[in-house]
């Protein structure tokens, strides 16, 4: 993969590389409640964790993960997207995203971010299929992932969460031709 294909710039954000300088805000973001509450995994982040998913998940290839930045704010992280449990046999990762600024809700940045993955994930990594779940409170996420051509293919009933919390989710995915 060309490293110019790592930088990537939509009408409202652009995508960057993480780097360990990005760790303090992600941190912050996956502690953020409006944030925390739409994953599975609930537990406090530390920058301990965050570098163990450096080594473990991005430095393995198992994860590509970019800072979402606001263009008309001078290039300011608000959040991340992700591809992880990436699987080159299969061509088939999951997709995540999350905006961590509070500000920066509800701006269009999470829908931008989800066309500008799923193109990066089909053209540049040739994967066949992203799959995700989201919980089916998450209303304006769903609108989003379906504006980026995800389908819902299956109901999860209670998935518990790890601090006990069971939500039902929706399963999604997006296959490419």
């Amino acid at each position: 993969m060309n490293e110019k294909d790592l930088f990537m710039e939509g009408d409202l954000i652009r995508l960057r590389p993480i780097t360990e300088d990005d760790f303090p805000l992600i941190v912050k973001w996956r502690n953020n409640e409006n944030v925390k509450k739409n994953f599975i995994y609930r537990e406090k982040f530390n920058l301990e964790g965050q570098k163990k998913w450096k080594e473990t998940m991005i430095d393995t290839g198992r994860v590509i993960q970019f800072i979402i930045c606001e263009k008309d704010n001078g290039d300011r992280p608000v959040g991340s997207v992700y591809l992880r449990d990436i699987n080159r046999e299969k061509a088939s990762a999951e997709y995540g995203v999350f905006i961590g600024e509070d500000d920066a809700q509800g701006k269009g940045y999470g829908n931008e971010a989800a066309l500008m993955m799923t193109e990066f994930a089909e053209k540049t990594m040739s994967l066949k299929e992203l799959i995700l779940r989201v919980f089916v409170y998450n209303v304006n996420a769903i609108k989003s992932y379906e504006n980026a051509g995800f389908v819902r293919t299956e109901y999860l009933p209670a998935v518990e969460c790890s601090d006990g919390y069971k939500g039902d989710m929706i399963m999604m995915k997006r296959s490419f031709q």
